[in-house]
């Protein structure tokens, strides 16, 4: 048929049901099983083969099933108690953010990617999930939130596996009208567009609006009649692309994103990067305040005093930089908008790199979102130092530990992942009002009470649902690719309820070591096929389509998995999505996670397994050195890194088979009672995960730690026309001007022995060259057994600096003396990057 146009005919639901569609466009729904149950029963075959979308369920349910519910009793019971959950869910007024942060200002949140549902596939992986979660936690908290991201129109992609378990990628075009989407409205009513110049071409976006619960999402989409087909595209696929079109999606995304929360009159007080993917919203920002008559400088202090950048990526090669010639042609007129020169500007992203065998400047968008916030962190405690490390060289002269980055360590949306049985279960023991206090741990030690019967059965039906879900998937599988009828027959038969085991899903990059399991075939074989204690393995997982080596994990095990020694004991599922997420999660005995420490800058599909009862055995990296307690699960190897990485996995590989064997499968088939039981470590997994890896727990951080302080920092400086701001960008233009004129010696009278409690005078003389000595800070740095103190020399106002510097403990000290300039209404001391030693 040759199709000269589409229209979408919107169901006409019967008034006894009418609210469905409204409760459809907002994903509320996504975190409360029983609201999903209400679209599932209208068609459980449409609802499945839609990826659990409402909106798209709605669609194409018959009319006589509409009228058919409509007059059952008993699905109007449930769905009165459903839109009941849904109302006082929205208009909740005495949220966490009343009673804590009343006077809490708005955040705006830009993100690359975002994991709400399956059914919205505009995520890859656990960097989305958190952005999604962050969202609903938000929304969960009352706290004021927007967030900003794209609409990718052909999402990530579908992975297939062929007859020889190799990934293959296909892309499919979202009906954006069946999603759970509706255009943005500007105040006057109509459809909201912005605009951006990208490289010589004006690029258009519509901005669509998503609603999580009680906060709102933007997403742009370029997918319009008025741009070329290949501005169409930019918006096509995530991560899909070379680095030409990275940035200039990241130019839409910060650039248009600004504009989009204008055009909509949505306030920002304090603008959230999510990775450096959303760095070049300070470029609009900025431009805002220069057109506003702000100088170049001023305006940069003024951006950054509002601004906090989360770094996700703990190693160098995993953030982007692109070369100046290629951000020159899709960034090289806003030097002139800024009111700025090419080098200044690029000077704030500079980052030299060996490239070709040769050190050339790059553009690093991470460098450039340190530069442009004044307030940074990583996602684990780990990770905040490994970033600290690996940024130590913007700050000359700094220690690693004193480089300002923090951390908030990750968590995960407990009402996303916890089973609806698992859910029902804790709610016999905890208050009525759990699902709002998740991150008191005091209240989770009332899991105590669940007897080992109660956590046996639920855990049990849970893993049936899992296997019944793989078995299906796995048909499906077979079928496609051509597989004999004995083959096809033979998935009704995988897995088992009564056999210990064990998920591991996450994306398939080398460092995530998938294959680890496998160094000792042998042994291995000895565990999944013990005649008293079996063991048995699901993976699932994509590998980025330009990842070939991520590629061949998969395939590895997936050969594996058919060899008669494995058959039926491995088995790794296509196409891991957030609904293979919520089944493996939820139906595993044991998370695995064997990353390369210290290269897993968090995770947090262990979070969400334990969530659901299920304990960690893990590397000591990321979130879980953090909640191994010796009592929730297990360590695999030890806290420490290797030179040789082949010693490394051999003692990982070691470890995980020897605490399989001698702890794991004796405690899960053993019968001991108390805390030598399965159930123990089970209520131990729940009640020390939940609270502290909880969603909840990681927003309420990030308001108490970095959003309210960076509101009130910027709202200073930017107060009076940025006076502050302008005050601060002058003096940091001075003093670094004047600092390689300035000069720094310094004495220390040190006996060869002393006595704890001592003290020895350290005397430092400085020549300013200018710099107001008020405005220098001269001190002694202790170092003993990897301590640093740092003891301040007072000023006598003629240049010398001293003090009694007290040697409180034995042992060998270092002694070194420095000078820093700092200035009231700096973020950290560090902020102006200058340090001098003597």
């Amino acid at each position: 048929m040759n199709v000269i146009g589409k229209v979408t005919v919107l169901p006409q639901l019967p008034p006894g049901i009418a609210r469905l569609s409204e409760l459809a466009y907002n994903l509320y729904w996504s975190w409360t099983p029983r609201a999903q149950e209400l679209y599932q029963e209208l068609d459980s075959t449409i609802w499945e083969r839609f990826q659990h979308n409402p909106v798209r369920t709605l669609l194409e349910v018959p009319q006589t099933r509409l009228q058919q519910v409509a007059a059952d009793p008993a699905y109007l019971k449930r769905y009165a108690q459903v839109m009941a959950d849904f109302d006082a869910y929205m208009g909740k007024k005495d949220t966490w953010a009343a009673r804590n942060v009343p006077d809490m200002k708005p955040v705006a949140y830009f993100s690359m990617e975002y994991a709400y549902h399956e059914s919205l596939p505009i995520y890859s992986g656990g960097l989305g999930v958190l952005a999604g979660d962050h969202c609903k936690s938000a929304s969960d908290l009352g706290i004021p939130f927007t967030a900003v991201g794209l609409l990718f129109h052909q999402g990530y992609f579908t992975q297939l596996f062929d007859k020889d378990g190799w990934q293959n990628e296909t892309y499919d075009e979202l009906d954006l009208t069946t999603l759970p989407i509706t255009p943005a409205l500007t105040p006057g009513g109509e459809e909201a567009r912005v605009s951006v110049v990208i490289g010589s071409r004006t690029v258009h976006s519509r901005v669509w609006n998503l609603n999580v619960g009680r906060i709102r999402v933007l997403l742009l989409d370029t997918n319009v009649p008025e741009n070329s087909e290949e501005d169409r595209k930019l918006t096509a696929r995530l991560y899909g692309g070379n680095q030409e079109l990275r940035v200039q999606q990241y130019v839409l995304l910060g650039v248009a994103g600004i504009r989009a929360l204008r055009l909509l009159d949505i306030p920002g007080d304090v603008y959230h990067m999510n990775e450096g993917h959303a760095a070049l919203l300070g470029l609009e920002r900025t431009r805002e305040y220069v057109a506003q008559g702000l100088d170049f400088r001023t305006a940069v202090e003024t951006v950054a005093s509002s601004t906090l950048f989360t770094t996700h990526t703990p190693v160098p090669a995993g953030n982007d930089a692109f070369s100046y010639e290629l951000m020159d042609r899709y960034v090289g007129a806003w030097p002139a908008q800024l009111a700025t020169s090419r080098d200044e500007l690029y000077r704030l992203a500079e980052h030299e790199q060996l490239w070709d065998g040769h050190l050339v400047p790059t553009f690093s968008m991470t460098v450039f979102a340190l530069n442009m916030s004044r307030a940074a962190n990583g996602v684990s405690e780990l990770h905040g130092e490994v970033s600290r490390d690996m940024w130590n060289f913007l700050y000359p002269g700094a220690q690693t530990e004193e480089v300002p980055i923090g951390h908030v360590t990750n968590g995960a949306h407990n009402l996303t992942f916890t089973s609806q049985a698992m859910r029902d279960l804790l709610g016999t023991v905890l208050p009525a009002d759990w699902t709002e206090r998740l991150e008191d741990e005091q209240m989770w030690q009332a899991v105590e009470q669940l007897t080992d019967q109660q956590l046996q059965d639920v855990q049990r039906d849970m893993k049936r649902d899992m296997i019944a879900f793989v078995r299906a998937r796995m048909r499906e599988q077979k079928v496609r690719n051509g597989a004999s009828a004995a083959d096809v027959a033979a998935t009704e038969t995988l897995l088992d309820e009564n056999t210990l085991t064990i998920g591991f899903a996450r994306r398939f990059a080398t460092y995530k070591r998938a294959t680890l399991l496998f160094r000792d075939r042998e042994r291995l074989s000895r565990i999944v096929n013990h005649p008293e204690r079996p063991v048995q393995f699901v993976f699932a997982g994509k590998a980025h389509p330009a990842d070939n080596p991520g590629k061949a994990f998969i395939q590895e095990i997936y050969r594996l998995s058919q060899e008669p020694e494995f058959r039926g004991r491995i088995v790794i599922l296509e196409n891991y999505d957030m609904h293979v997420a919520r089944h493996l999660v939820q139906g595993v005995d044991i998370w695995l996670n064997n990353p390369r420490r210290p290269l897993e800058a968090s995770g947090t599909s262990g979070m969400k397994a334990s969530f659901n009862g299920s304990p960690n055995l893990s590397i000591l990296d990321g979130w879980w050195r953090e909640g191994f307690d010796g009592t929730n699960g297990w360590p695999i190897g030890e806290e420490r890194e290797y030179a040789d990485l082949n010693v490394q996995d051999d003692a990982d590989a070691y470890s995980m088979y020897q605490t399989l064997e001698s702890e794991i499968v004796p405690r899960y088939y053993g019968q001991r009672a108390g805390a030598e039981s399965w159930a123990h470590t089970v209520r131990r997994a729940i009640e020390t995960c939940s609270p502290r890896f909880s969603m909840q727990r990681q927003v309420i951080d990030y308001v108490q730690k970095y959003y309210v302080p960076i509101a009130a920092r910027g709202a200073q400086l930017a107060a009076s026309d940025s006076a502050r701001a302008r005050e601060i960008a002058s003096w940091k233009g001075w003093v670094r001007q004047q600092w390689p004129h300035t000069t720094l010696s310094a004495h220390a009278q040190l006996p060869a022995t002393s006595q704890p409690g001592q003290t020895v005078p350290v005397t430092a003389t400085v020549n300013p060259a200018g710099i107001n000595l008020d405005e220098l800070r001269v001190e002694a740095v202790l170092t003993r057994a990897g301590q640093r103190t740092h003891v301040p020399l007072t000023s006598h106002g003629d240049g010398t600096f001293s003090a009694q510097v007290p040697l409180n403990e034995s042992g060998l000290y270092s002694v070194g003396v420095r000078m820093i300039p700092v200035v009231d209404g700096l973020s950290n001391d560090l902020e102006a990057g200058l340090i001098k030693w003597a």
